[in-house]
């Protein structure tokens, strides 16, 4: 049911579907894709998915076919071709596939926000009077309204005008932040980019998080570096999180962790002690209770996924 849900809506979406039509062309198969734009990305997914641990960067997601759903401190945030997900924040996520097949794919594009720009759009003065209401966590979900589907199209058609990237793609970014700041997400937009604002701080503290993770965390010493009482700054921390900073920073221990023992054959206790742990075993329990396995059985069933889908690929590609 809700394929053919989406299917009607996808024939009376031509923005999407033009933009559908550009992604999957430069999407072989299921993944992550780069593209020449710098802070552009495609992905694609060829079947519904269970709820993954991800990071989610200061973006904003715009589907042109299928639907998805973010989990962030247990709610959920559904998306799809008539609503875009956006992130204030660096924050730790679960990410679900809820619409995709291998004949219709979830087909989405990911743009990497800079809140300079924002804060520039703010400061000069020409955004209309706005009324900041307060937000919960850095996470939410617009409207995908015509004045913002258009610049993203013509930033895709200039994929096919590569000479051009350099000239009209910042012109372009920057109009798409416009146009987030005219939406209904502004406020959310608005408390990361004022300098001043409590927003700013916390993700100014989120940035030595991601550089210091291994360090002994001591939340005093980090809520004066970010000028905020500990208690202004516990609190304002989970509100845009949904963690506490003690959370946040055992999230970034783990998912380096895992990387090390993926992509650098880490071992698991040598893993544990890089990213900051004393104990093995407490490393060990965290982590089954993050990614659902002990470490060396996750480790195990990822590497075997990924030969099964490099096995995949060998065939496609001998079929071609």
């Amino acid at each position: 049911m809700a394929s053919r849900q989406y299917d009607t809506a996808a024939q009376c979406n031509p923005p999407q579907a033009a933009m559908a039509q550009i992604i999957g062309a430069r999407t072989p198969g299921a993944g992550d894709y780069e593209t020449p734009i710098a802070g552009l990305g495609f992905f694609r997914r060829e079947s519904p998915a269970p709820p993954a641990v991800c990071m989610i960067e200061p973006s904003i997601v715009l589907l042109a076919q299928g639907a998805k759903q973010m989990w962030v401190g247990g709610e959920a945030y559904p998306y799809d071709t008539s609503r875009f997900l956006i992130t204030s924040l660096d924050v730790p996520a679960n990410s679900e596939v809820r619409v995709a097949s291998p004949q219709q794919p979830c087909l989405g594009l990911v743009l990497k926000l800079d809140v300079r720009v924002l804060a520039e759009l703010i400061a000069q003065g020409s955004l209309p009077p706005h009324r900041d209401r307060p937000v919960g966590v850095g996470v939410g979900i617009g409207a995908a309204t015509p004045a913002l589907l258009a610049p993203f199209g013509r930033l895709l058609e200039l994929l096919d005008e590569p000479e051009a990237i350099p000239v009209l793609a910042p012109l372009i970014h920057r109009e798409i932040h416009y146009r987030l700041l005219m939406s209904d997400q502004a406020s959310r937009l608005r408390q990361i980019a004022s300098v001043d604002g409590q927003g700013h701080r916390i993700a100014r503290a989120i940035d030595w998080l991601k550089l210091n993770y291994a360090s002994p965390l001591r939340i005093d010493e980090l809520a004066a570096r970010v000028q905020m009482s500990t208690p202004t700054f516990h609190h304002h921390f989970r509100q845009l999180t949904a963690m506490s900073p003690l959370q946040y920073q055992k999230w970034l221990r783990l998912n380096e962790a895992k990387r090390l023992m993926l992509n650098e054959h880490f071992d698991a206790a040598s893993a544990a002690f890089k990213v900051g742990y004393e104990s093995p075993s407490q490393f060990s329990r965290e982590y089954s209770r993050l990614f659902g396995a002990p470490p060396k059985r996750d480790i195990e069933v990822l590497r075997e996924g990924a030969r099964g889908a490099d096995v995949r690929k060998q065939r496609l590609a001998s079929l071609a």
